[in-house]
């Protein structure tokens, strides 16, 4: 093969990680867009939209107390932090649709069928599990915290700090919800079976109440609240499991 052949093969293998490349940069702008877009559309609204995420802790504080900011720009800052989480969250679907827009070309046609409705459930999950964590979890939380202070100590909860808790709450309730998800892929991937998973069942309920342990306060209620849904999830994910057939089994039908 000459230098000029050479060069040209080399220069047709590239094209494809270029487009690739340039595809995925592409995508990744018109995700900036749509949270910038939702940003811009929310900020207005940002210090009412901190109002609403601290009603289960303002309404569960002593007559007299308030949430304070302990620096200068905390209360300038915090509202709008809260508001770029809260547009990111709100674009999930257009994320998720972006992502699965830049894979579904490389994918197999069963494969495709599978994605597609794992992708809407993911982020279906994922809203339930915050919106959980927020009518269910946060009240008891807070109550709990609330009720513990010391007497003679005044609750006086820093808004940078209470937004920081929050969030770490809703993704941890969000990921908690994809259980389902997560035990259709375990299953059609081949990592393992519903026979196995049934037969681990004992060690994920333990698991489960381990989970709500460390997730919520001390005490068996609000414990037993988030473990039950999880463990229900499980059985979802499990139901769903039997009608999948592992992914090499799939192909080799299609074969």
């Amino acid at each position: 093969m000459t230098t000029e052949g050479s060069s040209k093969k080399n220069t047709q293998d590239n094209l494809p990680l270029f487009s690739h490349l340039l595809e995925l940069r592409n995508r990744l702008l018109r995700v900036v867009g749509i949270v910038t877009a939702l940003f811009c559309g929310l900020v207005y609204f940002a210090n009412d939209i901190y109002h609403y995420i601290a009603i289960p802790l303002t309404s569960k504080l002593p007559a007299g107390s308030s949430m304070i900011a302990t620096d200068v720009a905390t209360p300038f800052f915090t509202p709008i932090k809260l508001t770029i989480v809260l547009s990111i969250f709100i674009a999930i679907p257009a994320i998720l649709h972006q992502v699965w827009a830049f894979i579904a070309p490389g994918l197999y046609k069963n494969e495709r069928r599978l994605i597609a409705p794992l992708v809407i459930s993911s982020a279906l999950l994922f809203y339930l599990g915050m919106a959980f964590s927020y009518f269910v979890v946060f009240p008891l939380v807070f109550s709990f915290f609330t009720s513990a202070a010391p007497e003679g100590v005044v609750i006086a909860t820093d808004i940078s700090s209470y937004l920081d808790f929050v969030l770490k709450l809703f993704f941890a309730f969000g990921l908690a919800f994809e259980i389902p998800i997560a035990t259709l892929v375990l299953c059609w991937t081949g990592a393992t079976t519903p026979k196995q998973l049934k037969e681990k069942r004992p060690y994920i309920v333990v698991g489960a109440f381990v989970v709500g342990m460390l997730l919520t306060p001390p005490d068996v209620i609000s414990q037993t609240l988030l473990a039950l849904p999880m463990l229900i999830l499980f059985e979802l994910g499990l139901l769903f499991s039997r009608f999948y057939v592992p992914q090499e089994s799939e192909q080799h039908i299609h074969k």
